[in-house]
Order: structure tokens, then sequence, then C-alpha cells
């Protein structure tokens, strides 16, 4: 059986995840920017091939892809559309595909799962020479973990997904939901770019584009003052002074619940509008490090959706750990939490393609 070392380039670390053919893990290490990824790959068994997480596929590739020189070159000419996380990807595949020459690499895009969306929730109402010229569209992010999600929900709930209208929510430091209809997306609350939908830990999510034109035409703060403090500056950072939605949830100021209130606000809207996208609503699939690990963020998020049939039980809500169902008896949504495993997503993505 294959074994694959995932490779995953975060902001701040870089996740190294080694799974025998049966999924099992067989070594793991989150290294900081200094650590010696020599050193440690030099102390651990060779993998049969290396399926790296990148960020953005854009319209070339929907699917996962033997790296090669000519797609290595191809994705380098993709950084322009994810400026913040496509260089740290091509780093850990270049650094990681230097310490073994001989092992395969296999890219598995973010965007890929979002590739099936239609027309109809990809396109922009903007110019027809800017959508044909730059390929300007809906691209959507985090189509890994919702891919597993999706899979897992599925699986919690003891139905095939192939039968399944799903919204997953991926809430972490990075935030999206995911409409999955029949086990494929078909709408997303990012956009062309990671900085669109919901609001994030430091990341505003969706504004007014008029916004930018007039802080840039009237303020005169250049592009990229206007960028930074979008994506580093604002979200829950910017609404209640930390960018941690643990301290969020616990604190009482004015300033906390104004943050809570705006989160909530948001992904409730968004959860709708994704149900609206799949036709109704079966499973409700929560997910990410937030998603995961909030109570009151779930309970919240529940309580208004109940118009939709949502309902989470208190006691089950409070307790979850790993993959499991919260729903309330009687709810007509399955709503659960799943554990994010965009390795074994990769993993399994990687696999036939060098078997």
């Amino acid at each position: 059986m294959t074994t694959v070392l995932v490779v995953n380039a975060g902001s701040s670390s870089l996740k190294l995840r080694l799974l025998d053919g049966a999924d099992a893990l067989v070594r793991h290490a989150d290294l900081a920017p200094d650590d010696d990824l020599a050193a440690l790959l030099g102390h651990w068994p060779v993998p049969d091939v290396v399926g790296h997480r990148v960020v953005h596929g854009g319209t070339r590739f929907t699917g996962p892809v033997v790296v090669d020189a000519g797609v290595r070159a191809e994705l380098e000419e993709l950084t322009d559309l994810a400026p913040l996380h496509q260089p740290k990807s091509l780093a850990a595949l270049d650094a990681v595909t230097a310490l073994l020459p001989g092992v395969h690499a296999v890219a598995c895009f973010d965007t890929a799962f979002h590739a099936t969306i239609p027309a109809a929730a990809s396109t922009y109402a903007v110019p027809r020479e800017w959508r044909e010229r730059w390929a300007i569209r809906r691209f959507g992010f985090h189509g890994l973990s919702h891919a597993w999600c999706a899979v897992r929900a599925a699986e919690l709930v003891g139905r095939p997904v192939e039968d399944l209208r799903m919204v997953t929510c991926h809430l972490g430091a990075g935030a999206s939901l995911a409409a999955v209809r029949g086990g494929r997306s078909v709408d997303t609350t990012m956009g062309f770019t990671p900085l669109d939908g919901l609001v994030m830990a430091t990341r505003s999510g969706s504004v007014d584009p008029g916004l930018v034109l007039w802080l840039e035409e009237h303020e005169h703060l250049t592009p990229h003052e206007v960028a930074t403090a979008l994506e580093r500056r604002s979200g829950l950072l910017a609404l209640a002074g930390t960018a941690d939605m643990r301290q969020v949830e616990t604190r009482d100021d004015p300033d906390s619940v104004l943050a809570r209130a705006v989160v909530h606000h948001r992904l409730v809207g968004a959860v709708a509008a994704m149900a609206a996208a799949t036709g109704g609503l079966d499973v409700l699939a929560f997910t990410g490090g937030v998603g995961e690990h909030s109570p009151g963020v779930r309970g919240r998020a529940a309580a208004g959706l109940g118009f939709l049939g949502v309902c989470v039980d208190d006691a089950r809500n409070a307790g979850a750990t790993g993959d499991t169902e919260i729903t309330a008896p009687g709810a007509a949504v399955r709503t659960v939490v799943v554990e994010s495993r965009e390795d074994l997503q990769i993993a399994r993505l990687t696999r036939p393609l060098v078997g």
C-alpha cells in the first residue's frame, strides 16, 4: 500500500503528516520557519509519494496533478492570484522535492473542489473583457477541507453523500462555507481571493467595493495600504482587539459583544444563502479550529437557523469532540462536527496518480 507524505504549508508553520497505506498516521510534525526540515526527514521513512496542498490552481488545474517542471512553472504564474499563500506552498514544494528527489510530488488544490460551481454562482457581473482577459471568477478556497468534511458528514449521518444537500462550514483563522449538493460544490463564500465572504481572524470578509475605491480616491490610501489593512488588520482583530475567537467568546466588553454579533450575523446569513443554492438543507457540518472547538459559535448559529430546521442538543454541542453528531432530537436538519483532516483528503487524491 502506498505511503504518502502530506505537506501543508501554512502562514506560520509547515505541517508534515506521513500516512501509511491504510491512512494511519505514522509520523507528524509542525515545523517553524527556522526548524531543520532536512534533519527531520532524514529520520523519517521515505514515502512512496508526496502530496502537497497548493492554495490556487486557477482555471487550469481542477484536480490533482503530478508536478513536473512545466506544472511548477504554471503554479508560479498563479502567485498573483494568491500572493500570501501560493509562495509558501511553492517554497515547501521546492524544499521537500530537493530532499526527496526520487519521489513523485502531487499538487492538490484548494480551489479544485469548487470547479463544479455553476456559471450562475461563479460569474461576476463585470465587463466581459475583464472576465476573459484575466479569468476573473469566483474560485473558492478551503476546498480540500470542504471535500473531506462533506464525505465524513455523510458517513456520520449514515446516508450517501450523493443524496444530501449540505452546507459545510470551515471556520478557523480563515473561514468559508460551501454549498454541497450530491457531493459536489455548487456555491461558496470565498470568491476571486480568500478575502471574500465571512468575517475572519484578521480578514474583513466581504466589503462594499465602493469603500475600497473611496479610500483610494478620497483618502489617498495606496492599494497596498488598503490590501494590508483588509488582510491583516481587519476581522476579529479590528472589532475586538484580538484575532483569537477563544478570547472573544469569554469577554463581555462592548467590543467583544459586537464582534460576536457581527460574526453571527454574517455566518447565519451566509448559511441561509448556501442552503438556497442547494435547494434545501439536510446536513449542517462544522469543521476547522473554531468550527470544531467553539460550542458558542455553533450554538448561536443553530439558534439563528431554526427557521431552516436546525436545532442542536445543548449537552452534545457543549461536549463535542472529534467527529460527532450534535443534532437535537426531532430536528429536521442533522448537525455534525467534523475534525479537519486535509491530510487524509490529500492522501486519497494523491495515491491514484502514482499507483
